[in-house]
């Protein structure tokens, strides 16, 4: 049975019509339209549908939509700031050369600014441990650390 609900998404509070079982990766793709959240694996595995949720990354395709409401939820598309300018992160990772399919870095920089959110300035080693649940089949994951840790001197 669907029901509407209300999320607050990117600072927006949306009302979205939902089935109570759905997925919030679903929700965000199809019912808002935020096509940054990738789907891929669906079981956590990949890291693809990261976002920020009262500021700790969430693997959105686990989470149920039902359990969204009242939190605070932040996708990629919501890091660009009101003057449209980038977040230092998605400069990180245009300048370092860090994305090549594209498909995991919207998860991977969520994950990122998760991690320097907690600690502006890590090291090489700990941005590797803490990007250890999010899968790129593409770079090696050499730039996508460059890029982080390039954008925490920036930040």
């Amino acid at each position: 049975m669907k029901r509407e609900i209300e999320l607050k998404v990117n600072g927006i509070i949306q009302e979205v019509v939902v089935e109570s079982w759905w997925s919030l990766a679903r929700v965000l793709r199809e019912g808002l339209g935020l096509t940054g959240t990738k789907i891929s694996c669906e079981s956590g595995d990949c890291g693809a549908c990261t976002v920020l949720i009262d500021g700790k990354a969430v693997k959105s395709c686990l989470y149920p939509v039902m359990k969204a409401k009242n939190k605070d939820i932040v996708t990629i598309e919501g890091l660009i700031d009101q003057q449209g300018q980038l977040h230092p992160l998605q400069d990180a990772f245009i300048k370092h050369f860090a994305v090549q399919c594209g498909y995991c870095t919207p998860g991977m920089i969520i994950a990122a600014k998760a991690l320097l959110d907690e600690n502006p300035k890590p090291t090489e080693e700990q941005v590797k441990e803490y990007l250890s649940g999010n899968l790129c089949r593409c770079t090696g994951y050499k730039k996508i650390v460059e890029s982080i840790l390039a954008a925490a001197e920036k930040i």
